[in-house]
């Protein structure tokens, strides 16, 4: 039977697909809203859904969810994305319109060097020789250009999107310090390239147990390479992937 409710989902992870393809296995009518048209491109068509593209401010999903007459948003943006999730709560709270938060669990790493944010990566980078395989995303790239002699001892890997290239390249990065490739990838494929460019470090953002985080470091093991760790803005309250489906059964 199939299900007609009007689900807002906001997307961009792994767990942002996995809720999309459930929705499309169970005829749940669902909207997507992604950043990017790379985001666009990773969610299969379904028959009762569709997907928006465009980054939006808070009055943009208030207005979204009040003509979309949604029953239910659920924010699957990235940890990381701080400013995404505020806007969503406070466009669910205008609209009074019931909101879940998508949460990873945490996945500590014993003999990971853990940082506050990329400023201090790039800071402890500073301190000590060694090339090092960045894998934070293009988005904040620019606090690694402060690395003594970046374009040589960084290679960056990034989503294959024109907009991300082109960021890269403005700060400096060259074809021969820049991957451009969809993740999540396995424990071989990061072994390869950490041997390959000859890296002491990993950098990363905490990203538990979805995203590639325990292949990556499982990776850095092998390679003899240390992992430096960015740590995650705040706690945070909210459902898993398996616990926001089970909400989609009882709606």
């Amino acid at each position: 039977m199939e299900k007609t409710l009007r689900i807002l989902l906001f997307a961009g992870t792994t767990e942002g697909r996995i809720l999309w393809e459930y929705c499309n296995e169970h005829k749940i009518s669902a909207t997507a809203a992604v950043a990017t048209e790379y985001g666009e491109a990773v969610l299969p068509q379904g028959e009762l859904s569709h997907v928006l593209v465009g980054r939006m401010d808070r009055e943009q999903m208030a207005d979204l969810i009040k003509k979309g007459r949604y029953r239910l948003v659920i924010d699957a943006t990235h940890p990381y994305a701080k400013e995404a999730t505020e806007n969503i709560k406070a466009a669910c709270r205008i609209c009074g319109i019931q909101y879940i938060r998508i949460i990873r669990e945490s996945l500590p790493i014993p003999d990971a060097i853990y940082v506050r944010n990329l400023k201090e990566a790039a800071d402890y980078l500073n301190r000590y020789e060694g090339r090092a395989l960045i894998t934070t995303g293009s988005k904040e790239l620019e606090a690694f250009t402060k690395v003594t002699d970046y374009t040589k001892r960084l290679t960056v890997r990034i989503l294959p999107d024109y907009e991300n290239l082109k960021h890269c390249m403005e700060l400096g990065f060259t074809g021969s310090n820049i991957i451009c490739m969809q993740g999540p990838f396995s424990e071989e494929l990061n072994l390869a390239v950490l041997k390959e460019i000859k890296a002491s470090y990993l950098v990363t953002k905490e990203s538990g147990s979805f995203g590639g985080f325990p292949e990556k470091v499982r990776a850095a093991g092998k390679a003899g390479a240390k992992v430096i760790v960015i740590s995650r803005p705040e706690a945070e309250e909210g459902h898993t992937c398996q616990e926001a489906m089970a909400v989609l059964e009882c709606i």
